[in-house]
Order: structure tokens, then C-alpha cells, then sequence
């Protein structure tokens, strides 16, 4: 089974950067480099707990459909999504989001934060040969989305 852990601060409230991580819009909008879009569920606005969301996008160059489940909706502290449907045998995302002290730079001033977790499980189907392309191109490729993701969350969230 594959994993990681990707942390970040974020210089928002934890109440904003909540709102947005359970926001598909924004989702839609991380993942444009994937031409990822919403094929059903919630489609525009937030999440909330039981909500279920098909995402239809391309990655290695083919068409994958994932539909995720979001449940244990603490908010603003938490919220976890994981596939019911979709390429992978197992995938499990647990977001935390915490206050954090921001120091100050320059243009601004020492302020809220949020420390935003993500706790990713996965493995793909096939085995051993889906253990060995979790090793070698998964993991990475998973990490880079996420980092996309939180690139595009963090800025929106800064913004105000």
C-alpha cells in the first residue's frame, strides 16, 4: 500500500481554507491541466458529509472516472474523501486543517494561519505489478496533483 504525508501553511484562516478545500469548484479549477471535470454528483459549491462526486479527467495521456465519497466531516477541522468507483483498489484522503502562526514578512504583517495536512492512502489494482507502479510512477504523480492542488488553494486563500 502506498502512502504520504504533504503539509503546508497557509497564510488564511482555517475557516477559509476549509471552505475551499470542500469547494469543487476549486478542485475543477487545480485540475485544469488535466482537463478534469465533474461528470456527477455535487456540482458546483461545497461538499458536505455523504456527498459523492464523479470526477472524470486525464492522466498518462487516458480518460480516468473516480467517484469519491466525502465522510467524517469535522468542520472546519477535517473531512476525508475516498473512491467507491475508480481506478484504484484502494484510495483514502484525509484533509486536517489547524491554526498556524504566520511570522511577517514584508508585505504582511504576523497574522492566522492554517497548517493544512493531507494523509494519502492508495494502491492500485493488479498485484505485484500495481505495487511496482505505485513504487515508480504513482506515488510521484499523486504527490505532484496534490502540490498542484494545495498551489491553487493557498493562492485563492491568500488572496483576500
Amino acid at each position: 500500500m502506498g502512502s504520504f504525508v504533504l503539509e503546508r501553511t497557509i497564510a488564511a484562516p482555517v475557516e477559509r481554507v476549509f471552505a475551499l478545500s470542500v469547494d469543487v469548484d476549486v478542485h475543477v479549477d487545480s485540475m485544469a491541466a488535466h482537463d478534469e471535470r465533474i461528470a456527477d454528483g455535487v456540482h458546483a459549491g461545497r461538499m458536505a458529509e455523504g456527498d459523492m462526486v464523479t470526477w472524470d479527467a486525464r492522466h498518462f495521456g487516458i480518460r480516468f472516472r473516480m467517484t469519491s465519497l466525502v465522510f467524517d466531516v469535522d468542520e472546519p477541522h477535517a473531512f476525508s474523501d475516498r473512491q467507491i468507483r475508480g481506478p484504484f483498489a484502494e484510495f483514502r484522503h484525509r484533509h486536517t486543517f489547524e491554526p498556524a502562526s504566520i511570522p511577517a514578512a514584508p508585505a504582511r504583517p504576523r497574522g492566522r494561519g492554517t497548517l493544512m495536512r493531507d494523509e494519502i492512502v492508495f494502491r492500485s489494482p493488479f498485484g505485484p505489478i500495481g505495487r511496482i507502479v505505485d513504487a515508480l510512477v504513482m506515488r510521484r504523480h499523486l504527490i505532484r496533483l496534490i502540490q498542484q492542488r494545495n498551489d491553487t488553494l493557498a493562492a485563492l486563500a491568500e488572496r483576500s
